[in-house]
């Protein structure tokens, strides 16, 4: 008897998983889903052969989900001491739920990074804060879906905030105070990444100043006092679609760093977030290595992303073994 490999997808929110399993369909790539929200590891056997692709996120928790992650450090564990072909591994899910690990990586390798602050606890946030110049903003550490990110336009709005019951918990209790960044232009751009390699390039608008346009922190900007304008939100800025493909991107020297910095971080599929500031500046602020893609951009693309994946991680199965 033997065993056919397969892909194994690792996560924790299956309302993700739709386009991928039609993409995994179309490319003739047969897949199995993995859910880590409950469940257990026979810790003497060895794993079913195949490629296994953790897609574990850091909003996971505001799911209902908070030990899913700790759950898949352990899954990943012992996946990676059995010698099986990980995409996204136990370095990147710690990654993913780190924004610290992230700003620090990426300044290390040389890219513009917002000025930002990691403070633990409540106590210490009034008084960092005046370091900074108005407005400014705050996010979580372990983030995803915008959580914790706020614009405060003045001291006195964010003591307030700070003492009120409207104060966000961050999970791991880590609140970063970041520089507030104004677009050039009311858009952010997010480079997607399969395989290591370049797929393509998002603009995505954020001149609404809401979440709901996508998952990236820089789609959020909660007012924390007065609301003010989007960034970059100038008049003769046209109304655009929230998610297009960015024409001209590709070329980009921004693409080969990025390239570079994923192979050195170990990261096989990402997003990567950056915003070119009205000071002329390229600021990269996120790594999100459990992307989702938009259906609107997918249609558009050349080769869709999600279709990207399941040919990338198809390639990577072995040939049939014995049981």
């Amino acid at each position: 008897m033997t065993l056919t490999p397969r892909v194994y997808i690792i996560h924790e929110n299956p309302d993700w998983l739709p386009p991928f399993t039609a993409a995994f369909l179309a490319e003739g790539v047969d897949a199995e889903e993995i859910l880590l929200t409950k469940g257990s590891i026979d810790l003497d056997t060895e794993p079913a052969p195949g490629v296994y692709w953790s897609r574990m996120s850091a909003s996971a928790h505001t799911r209902g989900n908070t030990h899913s992650k700790d759950f898949t450090r352990a899954y990943l564990c012992w996946l990676e001491q059995s010698g099986q072909r990980i995409v996204n591994g136990g370095d990147t899910i710690n990654f993913e739920v780190s924004k610290v690990q992230q700003h620090r990586a990426l300044r290390t390798a040389g890219f513009d990074v917002p000025t930002t602050v990691a403070v633990f606890g409540r106590d210490g946030l009034r008084e960092r804060s005046r370091e900074f110049a108005l407005p400014f903003i705050t996010k979580h550490n372990q983030g995803g879906k915008g959580l914790g990110v706020r614009r405060f336009d003045s001291y006195d709005a964010f003591d307030a905030y700070l003492a009120s019951p409207e104060f966000e918990e961050p999970v791991d209790g880590i609140t970063l105070l970041q520089e507030y960044l104004v677009a050039e232009r009311p858009f952010i751009t997010r480079v997607e990444f399969v395989g290591g390699r370049y797929v393509y390039a998002v603009r995505v608008d954020i001149s609404a100043g809401s979440f709901e346009l996508c998952p990236a922190d820089a789609c959020l900007v909660a007012p924390g006092d007065t609301p003010g304008d989007a960034p970059g939100d100038t008049p003769g800025d046209a109304p655009a679609a929230p998610f297009s493909l960015r024409e001209g991107f590709d070329g980009d020297p921004l693409i080969a760093r990025y390239e570079a910095f994923l192979a050195e971080q170990g990261i096989e599929i990402a997003g990567v977030e950056f915003i070119e500031t009205a000071d002329g500046r390229r600021v990269t602020y996120d790594v999100n290595t459990n992307t989702n893609y938009n259906p609107d951009v997918e249609a558009a693309a050349e080769l869709p992303a999600a279709r990207a994946i399941a040919r990338f991680l198809g390639s990577l199965l072995p040939a049939r073994v014995p049981a």
